[in-house]
């Protein structure tokens, strides 16, 4: 039997317990039992202690731990594709628009908006348009450059009083209708009041824009000139509720009422750019009292401002003249250099012009 004892183990005993039992490879040789076990697909195991179920537990934790963080590599990854195929078709489809959109301009053709055809047509007879202004400011001479800044500055000026008369329409058609329909007394003081109420009126309303900025001679939008002529109105149509505040005072024995300068000094309107002033010099100041001094005293703080407007507007023209002067004196001098001095420029070296 030791044969046997030594393959299938020895027999078991009594006191070996139920536990032995029940394992089907008690009589197996600890080797064989041990090879069986790595090789056999079916595991078998025994009641051993409570520490190799553990270890079996913690394996099969990390295992699922595992799989769990590779499944979420997965994910992340196909999330990143996704995201890179989206934007790769988002990149492909901004360049075909813009592929198709510069195709789109190249088909089409360009007009200058002096054409009247914006659809295109005639454009091989729009290529070598340029607009008359430009070809007309390359072959300017130097007076006619001048003048040109001269001619800015009377028409602002002339722009002026046609602003004054727009503002100034009822008063104008007061006065032609009492030309026409008024009564004798009218007719023989050739409405002395109505002419009076008009030049009152013109003559406001052109310190009042002369005050606001409208002589400015700087480039800007109409609407900026619209604004100024409609504020110019408003506060001509105040001036006219003081003075009957004014007068009524006065008839009726009461203090004169005093108002606070409807134009601010400097100008400080929304619609007028702020410049700054230089020193004013004594005899300007000594002339525009004088003229003060024979104005009432409501309508003397827009005829000061006015005034100013004037003499900003008159340094701004000083300015453009010079820097013309200094522009023409650089295209003489380059020209020299060239070789291609003309006749002109001659006489002006020699006179230091």
């Amino acid at each position: 039997m030791g044969l046997f004892d030594g393959w299938f183990g020895p027999s078991s005993s009594s006191g070996s317990g139920s536990s032995n039992e029940s394992d089907p490879l008690r009589r197996l040789d600890p080797k064989l039992r041990d090879y069986l076990q790595r090789e056999s697909p079916i595991k078998y195991t025994d009641d051993k202690p409570s520490s190799t179920a553990g270890s079996a537990q913690q394996q099969q934790r990390q295992h699922d731990h595992h799989a769990q963080l590779l499944e979420q590599q997965q994910q992340q990854q196909q999330q990143q594709q996704i995201q890179q195929r989206q934007h790769q078709k988002s990149a492909s489809d901004a360049a075909a628009t813009a592929a198709a959109a510069a195709a789109h301009n190249l088909n089409e053709p360009q007009v200058p908006p002096q054409s009247l055809y914006p659809d295109g047509r005639y454009a091989d007879i729009w290529k070598t348009y340029r607009p008359l202004a430009a070809v007309e400011a390359e072959t300017k001479t130097d007076h006619e450059k001048l003048m040109d800044v001269l001619d800015a500055f009377k028409e602002r000026k002339a722009q002026i009083g046609r602003a004054a008369l727009e503002n100034c329409a009822d008063e104008q058609m007061d006065w032609n209708a009492c030309m026409k329909s008024g009564d004798l007394v009218a007719r023989m003081t050739m409405c002395r009041a109505e002419v009076q109420k008009f030049e009152h009126c013109y003559m406001t309303q052109s310190r009042l824009l002369k005050a606001l900025g409208y002589l400015a001679t700087y480039d800007r939008p109409p609407a900026v000139d619209e604004e100024i002529q409609m504020r110019a109105d408003a506060l001509y149509h105040r001036i006219r509720e003081q003075e009957a505040a004014i007068a009524k005072a006065k008839e009726e024995g009461r203090p004169v009422p005093t108002f606070a300068p409807l134009v601010e000094r400097g100008g400080k309107v929304a619609a007028v750019e702020k410049e700054k002033e230089e020193e004013i010099p004594a005899a300007t100041a000594e002339a525009w009292r004088g003229k003060l001094e024979k104005l009432p005293e409501e309508q003397r703080a827009a005829e000061e401002e006015a005034l100013r407007a004037e003499r900003r507007a008159n340094l701004e023209l000083s300015t453009k003249i010079h820097g013309l002067w200094e522009e023409q004196a650089k295209e003489r001098a380059a020209r020299k250099e060239r070789g291609e001095q003309t006749l002109v420029d001659k006489v002006r070296g020699v006179f230091g012009a």
